[in-house]
């Protein structure tokens, strides 16, 4: 999915947009969010591992997360942009 399309279905769906940009290696432990996600890669590439299973995403490459999910996210040297909408 390109990102101007991503930017359109996530306002015409209430989520509110920015942009993560993560410059390389971090990780972020298990934590959750009080809102709902949906994401996009940009560039880079992130690994978010929920219900035990890890799954890496690439640019073009999107998720969703309900409010309150258990997840880690994780990312390479080469970090990532991260297109997000959240929804309260």
């Amino acid at each position: 999915m390109d990102r101007q399309t991503f930017e359109a279905e996530l306002a015409r769906d209430g989520y509110d947009i920015q942009t993560n940009t993560t410059p390389g290696v971090k990780v972020n432990p298990e934590h959750s969010h009080p809102f709902d996600v949906r994401a996009m890669v940009v560039q880079g590439a992130i690994t978010i591992t929920a219900d035990s299973k890890a799954t890496t995403y690439r640019p073009g490459d999107r998720w969703d997360l309900p409010r309150g999910c258990l997840h880690a996210e994780s990312y390479g040297p080469e970090g990532a942009v991260v297109l997000v909408g959240r929804k309260h």
